[in-house]
């Protein structure tokens, strides 16, 4: 067994080290065959060779992030602890704030793939976010969106998703037409209402400046002028999706989120995303981003559970 001594310098070591130490406690979790004491402003560590030096690689690439973007979550630990240097490349500019929303809340991305959603959008007209549940795809698409409205990039927002959910059918549901889709896209006017006053947010929908609708509303459409995103992509069908990225209009940008692995397709259909993923995955001007667990910014128990159902997936 090794030893070895790792200084903490050009930072304090309480910002490394973290609220009652929970960073290390991170660390430790990652380098379960290290015995690894954090003491003033250096972490000992005893074990194998190999393992000493990658942990010492780690820790150095944490004091540089921190030092560049003055920012250590604990996504952002995981991340930097598990990580290959190219998975981490990202740009300074998706580490800004997005935008400044409701009450002076700060928006911006909170995890390594949402960052690169930021950066795709700004090389591409066209996105695929995909990923887990609680991974913030949607809502990372729709700051980008409303910043482009704000900036006068786009002259409008369009959010729709497949009314298609865990089984339910629109037609049992109580109410018109409005009132049965309402529930579908609640998640849309809840991330918006975090970014736009009331009060402007109600003239935007009255205006038709943001509009929300299911995706059979996209038929026929061409999309000028505006910034379009599909959430839940998964539940759309061959000719659904096919019909969606043909509405693409001049200056629009696409954002396409969803979860491969809640398809609430009828049983033998083919899930519209996955198939579009393999098809556009090699072509110019389309972006395609995977979120994984270590994006999750729900509850941490989020992650477990994404964990243990991605175990069981593997494993049949």
């Amino acid at each position: 067994m090794e030893e070895k001594v790792i200084k903490i310098e050009s930072i304090d070591p309480k910002d490394f080290f973290g609220p009652q130490n929970k960073n290390i406690k991170l660390i430790k979790t990652n380098f379960p065959d290290l015995k690894i004491v954090a003491r003033g402003n250096q972490i000992k560590a005893f074990g194998k060779s190999d393992d000493l030096s990658e942990l010492e690689l780690r820790i150095n690439k944490i004091i540089s992030y921190f030092l560049k973007y003055n920012i250590l979550s604990d996504n952002e630990i995981e991340t930097l602890l598990t990580k290959t240097e190219k998975e981490l490349e990202t740009s300074v500019e998706s580490h800004k704030p997005i935008l400044h929303g409701v009450s002076g809340r700060i928006i911006k991305a909170r995890s390594l793939n949402q960052r690169k959603i930021i950066d795709s959008v700004l090389k591409n007209d066209m996105v695929f976010a995909i990923g887990p549940a609680g991974t913030g795809k949607t809502y990372t698409g729709i700051a980008l969106a409303v910043k482009a409205l704000k900036n006068k990039n786009v002259k409008k927002i369009i959010l729709t998703r497949p009314a298609i959910e865990a089984g339910e059918n629109l037609g049992f549901l109580p109410g018109d037409l409005k009132e049965k889709l309402d529930p579908y896209m609640q998640p849309l006017y809840d991330a918006l209402k975090d970014m736009i006053p009331a009060e402007k947010l109600k003239k935007f929908l009255e205006d038709e400046v943001i509009q929300i609708a299911p995706l059979a509303f996209m038929r026929g459409r061409t999309l000028d002028n505006a910034f379009v995103i599909l959430d839940e992509g998964q539940n759309t069908t061959h000719s659904q999706m096919k019909m969606f990225l043909t509405r693409m209009g001049k200056n629009a940008k696409f954002i396409i989120t969803g979860d491969p692995g809640q398809v609430d397709l009828p049983r033998n259909s083919i899930s519209g995303l996955k198939e579009a993923v393999l098809i556009l995955n090699n072509t110019s001007g389309v972006g395609i981003v995977h979120l994984d667990e270590t994006d999750v910014i729900r509850n941490k128990l989020v992650k477990k559970i994404v964990n243990a159902y991605r175990d069981i997936q593997n494993n049949n």
